[in-house]
């Protein structure tokens, strides 16, 4: 479980206007990848529950990180977040709020209604799912990580 009292304050803030102009006409797909990577990696490591995961197989989700210009597309599909090459039509579910919304919501320094209920955090589309997305993040308990155990060996005192 993450320590919160570890973790610094996140305050709200908003990037430059300019970094989501530049963003937005970057290649979004390498976003799509990553956050599957990272999903996969929190499906790995037990911070997802299945029974939720068995809910949303086949479902479309966009992510949207407001002031970067960032737009994540992915499915969860036979065991696995991928990533949509083919993004044409509307998501099952989308969400979009500035980088610091996101990064508070992760660190468990506000919750989703929080967030949401401020005009912070916009949620689209399917109505139920979204309800089952909400609840699987407020359920969620990170393992406690060390830095330790992510440094290269050969870093590693010898």
């Amino acid at each position: 479980m993450i320590d919160s009292s570890r973790i610094p304050k996140i305050p709200s803030f908003s990037l430059p206007a300019l970094i989501a102009r530049i963003g937005t006409r970057l290649p979004q797909f390498p976003h799509s990848v990553n956050l599957a990577l990272a999903l996969n990696a929190a499906k790995r490591l037990g911070v997802l529950p299945e029974e939720t995961l068995e809910q949303i197989e086949d479902k479309r989700f966009r992510v949207t990180v407001l002031d970067t210009g960032m737009v994540a597309d992915f499915t969860y599909r036979g065991g696995a977040f991928r990533p949509l090459w083919n993004t044409a039509g509307m998501p099952d579910l989308q969400f979009a709020a500035p980088l610091a919304a996101y990064l508070q919501m992760v660190s468990r320094q506000e919750d989703p209604d929080t967030l949401f209920f401020n005009r912070t955090l916009s949620i689209e589309g399917d109505t139920e799912l979204g309800l089952r997305v909400k609840n699987m993040l407020d359920a969620l308990e990170w393992p406690q990580l060390s830095w330790q155990g992510l440094r290269p060996t050969f870093l590693a005192k010898g």
